[in-house]
């Protein structure tokens, strides 16, 4: 076993929900991510969905639970000492699949070791071991700091500002999107303004996202409101009335993870090619989506697959860049926007 030190430290991360091209909803959730060495774990692991069990969504207790557990303040939940490390976002069923691996205690250091995708009860090494992650050894007090943090912070912070204020004038189209927000799991309410909302209930969005119809003036109003009740948000202006662009652009709206810890860091749809930036090995879904004739939206998925980190030039099918038309980039933790230029 390596000798050397690892640092060990968390930060905010996102599994980015979803309306996917082919009507699929992915769930969104908020997690707390394991920094190793000042890099995200789950960058280590290029093709993999996956949440990390100190989940915001979760009740408190099951939380407090968890990060006991990484303290080894309780059993193991599985044989020989493993841990699951990254589960399923969907279910967290040990069937769907999870990163697992042996923690121990060596001294006064924490030991993260055989790290192993597991299926059954039983981690099979020889045949599902990541034979190049690990071992890491953690200093005892940085460790236990970290993990220590999140038991006096409110767990259910980050999930009470999971929620969105729709403003806009086109009503249908404000019902759907709030059905598709809370299909993913994400919170929704319908407003013309925020006149008269107590500073209680603007503390629970995270986002307002307006209408392509709603002007300047009553924009700037809501600002206001917002602005004396000495709540911060994000604002989102809504490219156009098609369901999975908007939902991508409140996603990526309500991404609270570090901008340096990001697997895609730059979208640019110009010239028939889509240009993006990634920081690490991973899976990305490139979908144009346009507004055709009577407003009807189009959508064109046009590249899905496992790129290196750089950057990558993809080009577009030139039915995708017709008319009124944006290019939505995605990974498991990110997604970008961005409006097809000439």
């Amino acid at each position: 076993m390596s000798a050397e030190y690892a640092t060990f430290g968390l930060a905010p991360a996102m599994r980015a929900g979803g309306v996917l091209a082919n009507g699929d909803y992915q769930v969104h959730r908020d997690f707390v991510d394991f920094i190793v060495d000042g890099r995200p774990l789950l960058f280590q692991l290029s093709d993999l969905d996956a949440v990390s069990p100190l989940a915001s969504d979760v009740p408190p207790s099951i939380f407090s639970a968890q990060v006991r557990s990484l303290l080894l303040e309780a059993e193991a939940p599985l044989t020989r000492d493993r841990y699951v490390i990254y589960g399923c976002p969907e279910c967290a069923d040990l069937a769907c699949g999870a990163v697992t691996a042996v923690i121990e205690r060596d001294g006064d250091d924490y030991v993260w070791r055989d790290f192993a995708w597991q299926t059954e009860e039983e981690a099979d090494l020889k045949l599902n071991g990541y034979t190049g992650i690990g071992p890491f050894r953690f200093h005892g007090p940085e460790y236990r700091g970290a993990l220590q943090s999140l038991l006096s912070e409110s767990a259910a912070e980050p999930s009470s500002r999971r929620r969105v204020l729709l403003i806009g004038a086109r009503v249908a189209v404000l019902a759907r999107l709030a059905a598709a927000l809370r299909a993913i799991g994400i919170g929704a309410d319908i407003a013309h303004d925020a006149t008269g909302v107590s500073a209680e209930e603007l503390r629970a969005y995270g986002a307002v996202a307006f209408g392509r119809a709603v002007g300047e003036a009553d924009r700037d109003a809501v600002r206001r409101v917002f602005d004396r009740a000495g709540v911060q948000v994000a604002y989102v202006d809504g490219l156009a009335p098609i369901i999975p662009l908007l939902v991508a652009q409140i996603e990526h709206a309500l991404d609270r993870s570090p901008t340096e810890q990001r697997r895609l860091t730059r979208l640019v749809a110009a010239g028939g090619q889509a240009g993006i930036e990634i920081t690490s090995t991973c899976r990305v879904e490139l979908t144009a989506y346009r507004l055709g004739r009577l407003h009807r939206p189009h959508t064109y998925r046009f590249f899905e697959g496992i790129l290196p980190a750089g950057r990558h030039r993809i080009g577009l099918d030139p039915q995708a860049m017709k008319g009124e038309s944006f290019i939505v980039a995605r990974t498991s933790g990110t997604v970008l926007v961005e409006p097809m230029g000439r």
